[in-house]
């Protein structure tokens, strides 16, 4: 199956008129400290889109750079066991959401994600940054343009330290 490009994040994007482009950094920010290195924000501000499969429907948790997901709160929103959620794999990302892990965008998916969360950790930050699409890409966007575009709920799901 063919991963889909920034050029469908771009198209995306171009449709909500809301002026934002995808910039391009000469090497990798699949992670979130390459991501805030390369932008010079804080890890924080990166809003990295996580995939997981719930009785093999996709669901997606966009966070926040410096948080891990809590699996069993996300269980419990979901109304499923802990052992139900599982991470995608690179195959299942491509399948449903049409982009491989680390460059997974908060829209233009495959196939619409069953439920969309973006965890309350986002709320610090006015200004965050989601992949574009590929493991080079990135786009700046306000939280609150990301909830309206991503159609995500916010909701507790990091780990608690």
């Amino acid at each position: 199956m063919e991963a889909f490009t920034p050029e469908h994040v771009q198209t995306a994007l171009n449709a909500l008129h809301l002026g934002i482009t995808i910039h391009f950094f000469p090497h990798s920010t699949a992670t979130s400290q390459l991501a805030a290195d390369a932008i010079g924000c804080e890890v924080g501000q990166i809003a990295k889109s996580l995939c997981f499969m719930v009785h093999n429907q996709p669901i997606l948790v966009i966070a926040s750079g410096d948080q891990r997901i809590d699996d069993h709160k996300l269980a419990t929103l979901l109304g499923v066991t802990r052992k139900q959620v599982k991470f995608a794999t690179p195959a299942q990302c491509l399948e449903y959401f049409g982009y491989a892990p680390g460059g997974v965008p908060p829209i233009a998916h495959r196939r619409k994600p069953q439920a969309v969360y973006l965890d309350v950790s986002l709320k610090r930050y006015t200004q965050i940054y989601p992949a574009g699409g590929s493991s080079n890409a990135i786009f700046a966007i306000t939280l609150a343009q990301l909830a309206q575009i991503s159609g995500g709920i916010f909701a507790d799901v990091r780990r608690d330290a």
